[in-house]
């Protein structure tokens, strides 16, 4: 499989989770990958050389618009182009909006949903030259619905989708496409740490606690896995479709048909 060959993508956050899977995803169909994020980058790294492709890292911190712009730059610089860009770090707190931290909330929408904007601001510019170019926005379900206690990050969600539309509508007659994916829950790391602190608080078991946090939200009442959204950014990739543009997708478990 090498529908991507000869292509380069900036997979941000990609050093665990969603994004790592992604990367890997899109290595196997032959992209070259730009890493970046806060992990444990000589793992993620090793992981996706381990499918043939030329891989780079660049640890640029989401919420400094400066250590933005110079990671397109040096992508570009390393890779020649920059043509697929997946826009997917991203952190978390939860509180209720009068008790959230003011520091908080800024570093989520930094973080979240502007350095969705600087990337692409950045690397639009090239794309347009070469006329093809792939942007996918990891949004959430908290994109299409709200939940308690997560103000900062579903403003940021919410963001994310309307930036989405706003950028395929720019380039609705170019090469490049804009889409969102909208995962529900995703057994992550950072998944894992709630689940873990269920368990302790409640007195269960890790499996009890993945079931009660699941059963919630998504009625299908199993998680969505780093392995099939990462089939889904490849598809959206791809030539068949080149016309969905400003989709916000979920694949939730049915939690947004509610």
């Amino acid at each position: 499989m090498s529908q991507l060959k000869g292509k380069t993508a900036l997979v941000t956050g990609s050093t665990s989770g969603i994004g790592l899977a992604i990367a890997i995803g899109l290595a196997k169909q032959g992209a070259n990958i730009m890493v970046n994020g806060f992990g444990e980058k000589d793992a993620a790294i090793a992981a996706i050389k381990a499918c043939g492709v030329e891989v780079d890292y660049h640890g640029a911190d989401m919420s400094k618009p400066v250590e933005i712009e110079d990671l397109i730059a040096q992508t570009e610089k390393r890779f020649g182009s920059l043509d697929i860009l997946i826009n997917n770090a991203g952190i978390q707190h939860t509180a209720s909006v009068e008790d959230f931290p003011a520091d908080k909330w800024e570093s989520i929408i930094a973080i979240n949903l502007s350095s969705a904007f600087y990337t692409s601001h950045h690397a639009l510019p090239g794309m347009k030259r070469r006329n093809w170019g792939r942007i996918i926005n990891i949004a959430s379900v908290h994109g299409l619905v709200g939940s308690i206690q997560k103000s900062a990050y579903v403003a940021a969600k919410h963001g994310i989708v309307g930036l989405t539309k706003v950028t395929a509508l720019e380039n609705a007659k170019t090469g490049i496409t804009c889409n969102a994916i909208c995962p529900g829950w995703v057994l992550t790391p950072l998944v894992q740490k709630q689940v873990d602190a269920r368990a302790e608080r409640e007195g269960i078991s890790n499996e009890a606690a993945k079931d009660a946090l699941v059963s919630e939200k998504q009625p299908s009442g199993s998680f969505v896995s780093p392995e099939q959204l990462a089939a889904l950014a490849v598809f959206l990739c791809g030539p068949d479709a080149s016309e969905v543009r400003g989709a916000a997708w979920n694949m939730d478990g049915g939690w947004t048909a509610q």
